[in-house]
């Protein structure tokens, strides 16, 4: 298999990282203090979904399984993890009793604005009704 290294100095794959880690720590806060179902299970199942993509994207899996449009799933499940971990956040910031729940609802709410930005750079770069270069539109393979 071969390794993007490019991706790992890119913002693309700096933000998967910045992703992966806010959301461990959430993670972490979440286990040690409230033990709250939701919430880790929340968090885990988002840490586990965002090494996927890294992993996709590191391991350039996304040019070999070509059957699903990767950007677009990307930016979907950018756009509502970030959805959900907004409502999660600010229920953990709102309603704390320790505050690992508090940190955790912090951390999450940042998590939140990684997610946002990602969304938002991925969606810049996917085109619609657009030729995706000048090659494409000229007809060369």
């Amino acid at each position: 298999m071969e390794i993007d290294k490019v991706f790992l100095k890119s913002v693309k794959g700096a933000l998967k990282i910045a992703e992966m880690v806010t959301n461990f720590i959430a993670f972490i806060c979440f286990v040690t203090v409230s033990g709250t179902a939701s919430y880790v299970a929340a968090t885990w199942m988002e840490i586990v979904i965002s090494f996927l993509f890294f992993l996709l994207y590191l391991l350039k899996l996304n040019k070999k399984l070509t059957v699903f449009f990767w950007p677009l799933i990307d930016i979907f499940n950018s756009v509502f993890a970030a959805v959900f971990m907004f409502i999660i956040s600010l229920i953990a910031v709102s309603t704390y009793s320790a505050k690992g729940t508090l940190v955790g609802g912090i951390i999450g709410l940042i998590a939140t604005g990684i997610w946002c930005m990602d969304a938002y750079l991925l969606f810049k770069k996917v085109t619609f009704n657009k030729p995706r270069s000048s090659d494409s539109a000229a007809g060369v393979s």
